[in-house]
C-alpha cells in the first residue's frame, strides 16, 4: 500500500505541474492583460503596473517565479482587487461553496441511490419507468436551466423561496436542487444498471435459493458490489459539488469560490485564474485517490500491491 501511495502521489505531482504549465500558457496566449481593459489606466501607469507585478519579464521567468510561491502556499496577489490575495479568495469562498456542496452531496446520496435501487427492484414496472423518465430529463437539462425554472416558479410565481443568498435554510433549497439535479439523475441510472447486472449473477441466485429474504439479498450481497461503479463516479462528483458551480452560484448570488473564478477570467486576473485552477485540480485529484482507497474497504478482493 505504501508503494502504491508513493506512486500515486508522484503521478499527481506530475499532473499538477502539467496543469499549471498548460493553464499558464493558455492564459498568456489570450491577447491583452490584466490592465489593458481598464480605461482609466494610461500607458505609463500600465507599464508601471506590469513592472510592479513582474509582467514585463519573460514568460519562463514569470512561470518559475509563480511556481516558487505556490510551493510555499502563496498564490500571489490579485491584479484587479487592490490589497487582496488569491489565498483570501479561497479562504472566503471555499467555506461557502463547501457548505453548499456538503448539503448537496447528502441530497444526492439520499435521492439517487434509493431511486436506483427501487428502479432495479421494480424493473419494467411503472416505478422503474417513472424514475428513469425523470432521471433522463435530469441528465439532459443543464443546471442553469433547472436553476432558472426553479427561480421562476418558486420565487417569482409562488413566492415560497428566496431568489438569492443563503441567509436562511430556505435559501439552500433551490441551489441544492439545481446543483445536484444532474448528479441525482446520473447516479440513479448508474445504480439501477449496476444493480441489475449484479442481480443476474450466480451468487445472487444461490442466496435466493437458500431462502434468504429479498431485502437481505439486495442489501448484503447485491448492493455492495453494485456500488463500486457508483463510488468511482462519486469521487469527481463530490469534488465538483464541494467546490461549487460557477453558473449556479452566479444565478443565486452565492458568494462562493465560483464567483471569484468567473470574475477572474473575464478580468484576466492571472494569479486568481492560476490559484483557483490549481486548487480545483488538487482537490479533484485528492478525492479520486480517496475513492481508490475506499475500494479496499468495500471489496476485500481489491488489493493495491
Amino acid at each position: 500500500m505504501a508503494k502504491y501511495l508513493v506512486k500515486r502521489v508522484a503521478m499527481m505531482l506530475a499532473a499538477m505541474l502539467a496543469i499549471c504549465l498548460l493553464t499558464f500558457c493558455l492564459m498568456h496566449a489570450v491577447p491583452g492583460g490584466p490592465f489593458t481593459n481598464d480605461r482609466k489606466v494610461t500607458p505609463e501607469v500600465e507599464a508601471a503596473l506590469n513592472e510592479k507585478f513582474g509582467l514585463d519579464q519573460p514568460l519562463t521567468t514569470q512561470f518559475f517565479s509563480y511556481m516558487k510561491g505556490v510551493l510555499h502556499g502563496d498564490f500571489g496577489p490579485s491584479y484587479k482587487y487592490t490589497g487582496k490575495t488569491v489565498n483570501e479568495f479561497i479562504e472566503n469562498g471555499f467555506p461557502v461553496s463547501g457548505k453548499l456542496g456538503l448539503i448537496t452531496i447528502v441530497f444526492v446520496l439520499l435521492a439517487a441511490i434509493p431511486m436506483g435501487i427501487l428502479a432495479a427492484v421494480k424493473n419494467g414496472k411503472w416505478q422503474d419507468m417513472a424514475i428513469m423518465t425523470a432521471a433522463t430529463i435530469g441528465v439532459t437539462i443543464p443546471s442553469f436551466v433547472i436553476a432558472s425554472i426553479l427561480v421562476h416558479f418558486f420565487c417569482y410565481r409562488l413566492g415560497w423561496l428566496p431568489a438569492y443568498g443563503l441567509d436562511s435554510w430556505k435559501g439552500y433549497i433551490l441551489p441544492v436542487v439545481a446543483l445536484g439535479g444532474y448528479s441525482v439523475s446520473y447516479l440513479a441510472r448508474l445504480t439501477r444498471s449496476s444493480l441489475l447486472e449484479v442481480m443476474g449473477q450466480d451468487y445472487i441466485r444461490t442466496a435466493r435459493a437458500k431462502g434468504l429474504p429479498e431485502f437481505k439479498v439486495i442489501t448484503r450481497h447485491a448492493l455492495r458490489n453494485a456500488l463500486l461503479p457508483v463510488i468511482t463516479v462519486l469521487g469527481p462528483t463530490v469534488a465538483n459539488l464541494l467546490t461549487g458551480s460557477f453558473v449556479v452560484e452566479n444565478i443565486f448570488a452565492i458568494p462562493g469560490l465560483g464567483k471569484y473564478f468567473v470574475n477572474s477570467v473575464s478580468q484576466r486576473d492571472y494569479t486568481t485564474i492560476m490559484g483557483v485552477t490549481i486548487f480545483y485540480a488538487a482537490f479533484l485529484m485528492a478525492m479520486v485517490l480517496v475513492v481508490d482507497l475506499f475500494y479496499c474497504l468495500i471489496d476485500p478482493r481489491i488489493k493495491y500491491d
